[in-house]
């Protein structure tokens, strides 16, 4: 028996798998940040985690940028993104302060199931509208139907 050649060079060499496996370990990622932050939000409160949160990932950031030198852009061009672009701070604080609060209440598998259907489902807007400057990419019904399934796979997490 003879299988078909494998792309895997092709794939390794356009990066979609290396790109994939950055993808999934900012899931891993998010799934262990979350269910720390929740245990952090029992000892010092909700809001106090959300700023402890926030000001680790400043003091990284800063590290990351000034002390490594590894920024790659400039602040001198700040003032040509329009203003919305910075509302990702914003949301951040939203995204802390609700993985903080759901992952006691409804468990970590839950709770990041249910914040991945919203992105994804998000995400579908986003691309189909081609919004932020992003390329746009039609929502398909194919899509709708993984949406819904991925929709199922979070309401069978909680039985």
């Amino acid at each position: 028996m003879s299988f078909p050649p494998v792309s895997l060079t092709v794939d390794l060499l356009s990066g979609t798998i290396v790109f994939l496996l950055v993808a999934a370990v900012s899931g891993v990622s998010m799934a262990i940040q979350g269910s720390i932050n929740s245990a952090l939000g029992k000892i010092v409160g909700l809001w106090e985690t959300t700023l402890i949160v926030h000001l680790t990932a400043t003091i990284a950031v800063s590290v990351i940028l000034f002390a490594f030198n590894l920024g790659k852009g400039s602040f001198l061009r700040a003032g040509e993104a329009p203003w919305y672009y910075y509302l990702g701070g914003f949301l951040g604080i939203l995204i802390t302060y609700g993985v903080v609060i759901t992952i006691p209440k409804l468990g970590a598998a839950v709770a990041t199931t249910a914040i991945i259907v919203g992105q994804v489902g998000m995400a579908a807007l986003v691309d189909h509208f081609g919004l932020f400057g992003l390329q746009q990419i039609p929502f398909t019904w194919l899509k709708f139907v993984g949406l819904v399934l991925l929709a199922a796979g979070a309401k069978l997490l909680l039985t």
